[in-house]
């Protein structure tokens, strides 16, 4: 997802010159490296200054610049929040954070570079949007519509880091800001997933579909502004909904359907697969991690069937 952001990036910035990057802490490499060294002027590294790197970006937002904010995204979300919501959430400017490693995807460097709780704390704050991207095709649509002239305020782009496969390529419906995307047609079964997992998700909608369960699977890459018209026709369709999340089972996309269903009074079932509210302590595989709490297709199977 990384690489692709960065490429994608690049090639736009070329023929954008609104276009800027500012990064804390962050070794450039590959098209990143790239963008640095053909446009000095426009990339600013600020160190382990994450509050600076915000207030930064601020002023070239008010400038009528387009700026991008990366480096990992405990550190693009928590350190300099409140930055985020006075500089930027604030005065609603359009200005992108990208975090990288949402969720447990730096899953070897302990708790303080997990971001397992940070759609929570980005949806608390007004007018900052959140995209959090399945694959890296999602990641460049996801991209050139935050690089694009708008007139919506701040985005929390949450990515994975590396090696994520294409999980769209056969989708039925294209991408698009704020709406749940159709992936698979099915019946009975509607799966929702997000971010880098969706991966296991698609997973789980072909075991089931293996077992003569045909589900549909939607990928609600816009976590911000939530698409609920969306959901009222799936609640129309479906008896039952199973979400994926690499998140806690608070402030998350578990929590917001969970809600909307009693507000709703819908009568299906809700099965949500997220992350504990606790650190890990832990130090292995990004997949060794997300099964020790219950994030595998064996589980999340075992509890659909009946």
């Amino acid at each position: 997802m990384r690489n692709r952001f960065a490429q994608v990036f690049y090639d736009l910035a070329r023929a954008d010159t609104l276009l800027n990057l500012v990064v804390a802490d962050i070794s450039p490499a590959g098209s990143i490296e790239k963008f640095r060294k053909e446009f000095p002027n426009r990339f600013v590294n600020t160190g382990v200054a994450e509050q600076i790197m915000i207030g930064i970006a601020a002023g070239m937002a008010q400038r009528g610049l387009k700026p991008f904010v990366y480096t990992i995204a405990t550190f693009a979300l928590y350190r300099p929040f409140e930055f985020i919501r006075v500089d930027l959430c604030y005065q609603d400017l359009p200005v992108t954070i990208v975090g990288i490693g949402g969720g447990l995807t730096y899953s070897t460097l302990g708790a303080t570079h997990h971001a397992q709780e940070d759609i929570a704390v980005a949806s608390t704050l007004p007018n900052l949007n959140i995209i959090a991207p399945c694959d890296p095709d999602e990641v460049e649509e996801a991209v050139r519509w935050c690089a694009a002239d708008r007139k919506s305020g701040p985005v929390y782009l949450r990515l994975g880091k590396a090696g994520e496969p294409n999980l769209t390529s056969n989708s039925l419906e294209p991408w698009s800001f704020g709406r749940i995307r159709l992936i698979k047609k099915g019946s009975g079964i509607a799966i929702f997933s997000y971010g880098t997992i969706a991966r296991l998700a698609t997973v789980v909608n072909e075991k089931l579909s293996l077992e003569g369960v045909e589900s549909s699977l939607y990928f609600v890459s816009t976590l911000k502004p939530l698409d609920y018209r969306r959901i009222d026709s799936i609640f129309e369709m479906y008896s039952q909904i199973v979400i994926v999340e690499e998140h806690i089972n608070f402030g998350g996309l578990s929590q917001a359907i969970k809600v909307y269903a009693q507000e709703k009074s819908w009568g299906g079932k809700v099965f949500s697969f997220s992350l504990p509210n606790s650190f890990s302590h832990s130090y292995s595989s990004h997949d060794d991690i997300l099964k020790s709490v219950g994030l595998s297709s064996e589980n999340i199977l075992f509890h659909l069937r009946p």
